[in-house]
C-alpha cells in the first residue's frame, strides 16, 4: 500500500487513530478528515493531509473536502468510513429525534463520503471503501434501537453499493466490531471486562486488510469482528 491516498473519516477519535497509525506503517499517503479537531497536527508532515471540522452530514461540505484531497495529492486510492455516533435510549423513553440524528451520524455520513470519493475510485483502478458497522445491527438489544438501526443502514448501504461497483473494479465492504475497547467505553461501562472488547489495533488489522490487494476478492461482505465478547 505505499504511496497509496486513503481518506479516514473520524480519524481523530480512539479508533480513528490506530487505523491512521497502522496505514501509515504501510507507506500509505492519509489524508485525516473529521468534524472534531486534534488535539496538534506534526509540523512538516507531507504524508498527511489533516481537514478538521469536516461535516460529513452536509454532502456538500463533503465533496469539497474531497476535492481538497483531490487537489493536494492528485488521486484517490481508499475510503475508510469511521465517523459515527452512540446513542443509549429505550423506545418508550425515548425521542423519534434520536433515531434521525443517528440516521445522520452513522448512514449519511458514510453514504456522502461515498458519494463523493467514489468517481475518483473508480477512475484509480482497485479502489477500496470500508464502512463500519457494528455486531449490534444484527439484533437489537435493549436501549439500541436506534443505533442497531443505522448501523443496519450502513450494512445495507455497503451491499448496494457493492453491487454497484463490482464489475469496476471498486470494493466495498463493511467491519462489525463488538465493542471497541475505548477510553469512553471503558467510562461507561466501568464494571464490564474490556479485555475481552476489541482493541482498536486490531480493528486497523482488518481495515487495512480490506485496503489492500490480498482482499480484492472480497466485496459485499459483512466481516464480523468480535474479540471475546
Amino acid at each position: 500500500m505505499k504511496d497509496k491516498v486513503i481518506i479516514v473519516t473520524g480519524a481523530f477519535g480512539a479508533l480513528g487513530r490506530a487505523v491512521a497509525a497502522r496505514l501509515e506503517a504501510t507507506g500509505a499517503r492519509l489524508a485525516l478528515l473529521d468534524a472534531a479537531r486534534p488535539a496538534s497536527v506534526p509540523e512538516g508532515d507531507a504524508a498527511h493531509l489533516w481537514l478538521a471540522g469536516v461535516d460529513l452530514a452536509d454532502a456538500v461540505a463533503t465533496e469539497s473536502a474531497v476535492q481538497q484531497v483531490l487537489a493536494h495529492f492528485g488521486r484517490l486510492d481508499g475510503l475508510v468510513n469511521l465517523a459515527g455516533g452512540f446513542r443509549w435510549e429505550t423506545v418508550a423513553d425515548g425521542s423519534p429525534a434520536t433515531w434521525d440524528l443517528l440516521y445522520t451520524l452513522n448512514v449519511k455520513t458514510a453514504l456522502h463520503a461515498c458519494r463523493a470519493a467514489l468517481p475518483a475510485l473508480l477512475r484509480a483502478g482497485g479502489g477500496r471503501i470500508v464502512n463500519v458497522g457494528a455486531g449490534a445491527a444484527g439484533r437489537a438489544g435493549l436501549g439500541m434501537g436506534a443505533y442497531a438501526a443505522s448501523k443496519a443502514g450502513v450494512q445495507r448501504l455497503t451491499e448496494a453499493l457493492a453491487e454497484e461497483c463490482k464489475d469496476a473494479g471498486v470494493t466495498v465492504n463493511v467491519i462489525l466490531p463488538s465493542i471497541i475497547d475505548t477510553p469512553a467505553n471503558r467510562h461507561d461501562m466501568p464494571d464490564a471486562d474490556a479485555t475481552r472488547w476489541v482493541s482498536p489495533a486490531d480493528l486497523a488489522e482488518v481495515v487495512a486488510f480490506l485496503l489492500s490487494n490480498a482482499s480484492r476478492a472480497i466485496t459485499g461482505a459483512a466481516i464480523a469482528v468480535n474479540g471475546r465478547v
